[in-house]
């Protein structure tokens, strides 16, 4: 768990700041200058998590009224994509903060979540753990006072670094799931394994283990549960959150791999063209091989990012619409937030694939690290199907279903 500066520092630094994006870009370009090495080096992101703190960006959601940036999801999914683009398992664990430092805001009553959000911004927390529809609910028993919470967590983000998790449980019984804030303090928590992937090396995910641990009555925020009613269409709206959480990390790590080929290919010869003896004047830059590939990449990821756009102006209105939106509404965001996500998933398979050809066998060299992007992607969507939501859209289209409440690893 990492340890918090003096809230009243912290916090008056962040007030007052609006141009998160310049922020985020400053952060990037820190970030940038020993991205490969730190990613080798593979080391628990204590010093990231710091540097996220630091920036301010931790609290960038939270309304101004209770201490925080006051931003909304736009400029937030700005700042994933400009993190990730720098290094992808650190856009990947402020993207998961994001999405589970909001979840009292979609799941817990208005006043409750006001309480957390002010907890939140005086300690300066990062949010980690996960309430994926796929993993199986930890058991939460009740007691005088509040509960206890046993099992294990096959999969979180940021277990290893963060200062409070959000993860699903049910009561015995009803089975109804629930979203729980835990703090990790606790010594029935343990973290355990499942960090170890080839790619997403920082992002402090595995799993974890809760042995009696205590829960507040008033730290159950709410319920998970998919059926008809449980939930509000703003509730719902969870689901296109996270699938743009998603859509942006992925943008953001074919963002970055693009600028790195451009100054790599900038510097060798064309790979198309190994053995000419006169390559083409003016260097790569103006081999009509390399022109088409990057032509082609080019298309896939402004087309990725356009659809990503349009979502997220029709969630951020929904958003907006609060408690007055209707299943119709949310479902509509919800399939075009799955298309974004398809989109945005295969883009950034497709240009961390084929980009590295640009530059040709100077890609290889574990110096320049390229690799990493490609790892980064291919872990993530691998946690990810686009298999599931291209079914959603195609079943939307034809008919009219609407998507299940599914939420993300």
């Amino acid at each position: 768990m990492t340890t918090a500066p003096p809230a009243d520092k912290t916090v008056a630094a962040v007030i007052g700041r609006s141009d998160w994006p310049h922020i985020a870009r400053e952060l990037a370009d820190d970030l940038a200058t020993d991205a490969v090495e730190r990613e080798q080096a593979g080391k628990p992101p204590l010093d990231e998590v710091a540097r996220l703190r630091e920036s301010g960006l931790l609290t960038l959601l939270v309304p101004a009224a209770l201490g925080g940036g006051g931003a909304d999801w736009r400029t937030a999914y700005t700042v994933v994509r400009t993190v990730a683009a720098a290094d992808g398992a650190v856009g990947h664990l402020l993207g998961s903060h994001y999405f589970l430092s909001y979840g009292a805001r979609f799941f817990a009553a208005p006043d409750r979540a006001a309480r957390v959000e002010r907890a939140f911004t005086a300690g300066q927390w990062y949010w980690g753990g996960g309430i994926a529809s796929n993993e199986p609910p930890l058991m939460l028993t009740p007691t005088v006072g509040g509960y206890l919470l046993d099992g294990h967590q096959r999969y979180g983000s940021g277990v290893g670094v963060a200062d409070r998790l959000v993860v699903r449980a049910a009561v015995p019984g009803t089975g109804e799931p629930l979203a729980v804030l835990v703090d990790p303090a606790h010594p029935g928590l343990v973290s355990g394994a499942g960090g170890d992937t080839f790619g997403q090396r920082l992002a402090a995910a595995g799993s974890v283990g809760f042995d009696s641990v205590p829960v507040a009555a008033d730290d159950v925020l709410g319920s998970l549960s998919p059926d008809d009613g449980a939930l509000s269409p703003f509730a719902g709206l969870a689901v296109p959150t996270a699938r743009l959480v998603s859509a942006q990390f992925c943008l953001g790590v074919a963002d970055g791999l693009l600028g790195e080929v451009r100054e790599h290919g900038r510097a060798v010869h064309s790979p198309w063209q190994p053995f000419s003896p006169q390559p083409w004047p003016g260097g790569p830059s103006q081999d009509p091989y390399v022109l088409t590939a990057f032509g082609e990449l080019a298309v896939a990821a402004r087309a990725a990012s356009a659809l990503a756009d349009q979502a997220v102006t029709a969630l951020t209105q929904g958003l907006a619409r609060g408690h007055d939106l209707d299943d119709e509404e949310c479902a509509e965001i919800a399939v075009l937030a799955s298309a974004a996500e398809a989109a945005a998933s295969r883009a950034a398979q497709e240009i961390t694939s084929r980009a590295l050809d640009a530059v040709g066998a100077h890609a290889a060299f574990a110096r320049h690290g390229l690799d990493r992007f490609w790892r980064d992607t291919r872990t993530h969507t691998l946690r990810e199907p686009v298999a599931h939501r291209l079914r959603e859209v195609g079943d939307y289209f034809l008919n009219g279903a609407h998507p299940p409440f599914s939420l993300p690893a």
